[in-house]
């Protein structure tokens, strides 16, 4: 969470917005990824 919230920084994006926005954006990818391994495995994975 540091590192994404430094990259923000870096890149000009208000913290609190990023602190706001990093969870939902991490569940989606996290979400999407496990889609995606589902496929690659035949839904082999949970």
């Amino acid at each position: 969470m540091s590192a994404a919230l430094a990259m923000a920084d870096a890149l000009g994006v208000d913290p609190r917005a990023a602190a706001e926005l990093l969870p939902v954006i991490e569940a989606m990818m996290v979400r999407h990824l496990n889609d995606k391994m589902d496929a690659e495995t035949g839904g082999l994975n949970g």
